[in-house]
């Protein structure tokens, strides 16, 4: 079980597209009072598999298969915070939809801060592997339709609730699923960020002059 106790506002107001703003006393009254409904209505649930590799049937597309060498083994990861986090913001939306969007950004943070606690698991749970940064459905060429084969190995639905729409978005939304290599011996770096991402013509981050943290 993983627990959240606090969420990172500077990241929360990155998702809001103002990292550099600074916060009055009534928008930090907001984000006080958001970090702490979003703490209290999240249950942060996740599961994960060992499998070995080579994989076909999850290794599709070149990115991940350039992700994944040098790997023997690979980790399936989902984690999500809950329908009860989705149903909160859509309350929030009919009733106060600026307070809606500040629920949303930290909604965000808390289902990565949630996956980072499961890297920090994994890491100290195979102490003899090194770990790929996590890679997700949709990123490059790796097709978004394998969130439902994810989903079913890691038999999802029943244990936490986690599944996915006929358009493969995840539900609830406030949800995530991945994979990372695992080799006995040390990874080179991958290439990240803007210069490799095919979000880079469109995204809202780079046209503030941020980036989205990956």
């Amino acid at each position: 079980m993983i627990e959240l106790t606090s969420l990172n506002r500077n990241e929360a107001k990155r998702y809001l597209g103002g990292a550099k703003i600074e916060l009055d006393e009534r928008m930090s009254e907001l984000f006080d009072s958001c970090e702490k409904q979003v703490l209290s209505t999240a249950k942060p649930k996740f599961l994960y598999k060992i499998i070995d590799l080579p994989n076909d049937r999850l290794t599709a597309g070149e990115d991940i298969k350039s992700h994944l060498n040098g790997c023997t083994k690979a980790v399936l990861i989902c984690a999500t915070l809950g329908a009860e986090v989705d149903r909160m913001i859509r309350v929030s939306q009919i009733s106060d939809m600026p307070r809606a969007v500040v629920l949303d950004s930290f909604s965000s943070v808390a289902v990565e801060q949630l996956c980072q606690s499961v890297d920090a698991l994994l890491a100290e749970k195979f102490p003899e592997y090194y770990f790929t940064f996590r890679y997700s459905p949709g990123y490059g060429d790796y097709p978004i339709e394998l969130q439902k084969e994810f989903l079913s190995l890691l038999d999802a639905p029943r244990k936490i609730g986690l599944s996915a729409n006929e358009n493969y978005l995840l539900i609830p939304s406030k949800s995530v699923t991945a994979i990372a290599g695992m080799s006995h011996n040390p990874i080179e770096r991958k290439k990240r960020g803007c210069a490799v991402c095919d979000m880079r013509d469109r995204c809202k981050y780079r046209r503030n002059g941020e980036h989205c943290g990956f």
